[in-house]
């Protein structure tokens, strides 16, 4: 009877286990988002210097400039100024010194409430629009969209990701240029170079509260564990991309809000892509838009789904090696 007994409660525990972890299984699948890459009307046009429209391109098309610049802009009037008059000042220059040198700064206005497009545009009409284009959404996506909507529409060889709030030194990326020329294998010319805080750590969390000083930690070991190794800095708006590798990775992505950029490096990482590391200069800028407690938590959230829904193929397009 004892046998039975245990035989039986055996069997039962099995379904129990099965039925939970099909039940799982439904709910991660169910509640999986499916990226809307439709564009509005309105999305799928710039405006020229003098008030025309043009249409965007495809980042299917072949490149035709060197460097595209992506700037995803949320309410950011008063800080986006100064990010470009930077970056214009530098690009303008190395332009000078080498003609063949070409570019494109691609603001993404993410459905601000303020004039973030009326103060990107001056930039337009003073540099032209082969030079400077505004993509305005007609609603907010997360800073994941308004970047994916940008490079999507570019025609770089080289894609670089950079914040509106200029907290990265602009002419550094001449050292993730330089990373991504180290990489001496690219598998179909795909190579990522990620600009990097690490080497700043120690620094901020001597200036850190305790509580945010766990949450990052806490951030970092989830990062490691569920989704990306190898790279210690994540989340640093100072990316590099290949066309191809930017081809490939943001035509799979489906996290839009602050986490994002842990399924790019994930996706790149399960393709085999190579992606490197680079120190850069980094100051802290007021006025970000990370609320520390509950944006922690949403991308904590995030990063556990990105690997079951990877894992349970409630998201496709991802051949996973694990």
């Amino acid at each position: 009877r004892k046998d039975c007994v245990c035989e039986l409660i055996l069997v039962i525990s099995t379904e129990l286990c099965i039925d939970l972890e099909t039940s799982v299984v439904v709910v991660l699948h169910v509640s999986a988002n499916v990226v809307d890459q439709t564009r509005h009307e309105k999305e799928k046009h710039f405006l020229t210097a003098d008030g025309k429209e043009e249409s965007f391109p495809s980042l299917m098309d072949p490149p035709s400039l060197e460097l595209s610049v992506v700037v995803p802009s949320y309410n950011e009037e008063l800080r986006l100024p100064v990010m470009m008059d930077e970056a214009m000042e530098y690009l303008e220059k190395r332009q000078k010194k080498n003609p063949s040198f070409t570019y494109e700064v691609i603001v993404v206005d993410d459905g601000s409430k303020d004039k973030t497009t009326e103060v990107a545009m001056k930039y337009t009409k003073k540099y032209g629009a082969q030079k400077v284009r505004v993509l305005t959404l007609v609603k907010n996506r997360g800073k994941g969209g308004a970047v994916r909507m940008g490079t999507l529409s570019s025609r770089g060889r080289l894609i670089l990701m950079a914040d509106a709030d200029g907290a990265t030194k602009f002419a550094d990326i001449e050292k993730v240029e330089e990373g991504l020329e180290s990489i001496s294998e690219k598998p179909d010319n795909m190579a990522i170079s990620c600009g990097s805080r690490a080497h700043l750590e120690k620094e901020s969390v001597a200036q850190r509260s305790l509580f945010r000083t766990f949450l990052m930690f806490g951030f970092h070991f989830l990062v490691w564990f569920f989704c990306v190794r190898g790279i210690k800095d994540t989340q640093c708006g100072f990316k590099l991309f290949t066309r191809e590798a930017a081809l490939k990775t943001f035509s799979s992505l489906h996290v839009e809000r602050w986490a994002f950029d842990v399924e790019l490096l994930f996706i790149a990482q399960c393709f085999d892509i190579p992606v490197v590391e680079v120190a850069v200069n980094w100051t802290e800028i007021e006025g970000s838009k990370l609320v520390p407690f509950w944006s922690w938590l949403q991308m904590g959230r995030d990063l556990v789904f990105i690997r079951l829904r990877y894992l349970t193929g409630a998201w496709s397009g991802v051949y996973l090696n694990i």
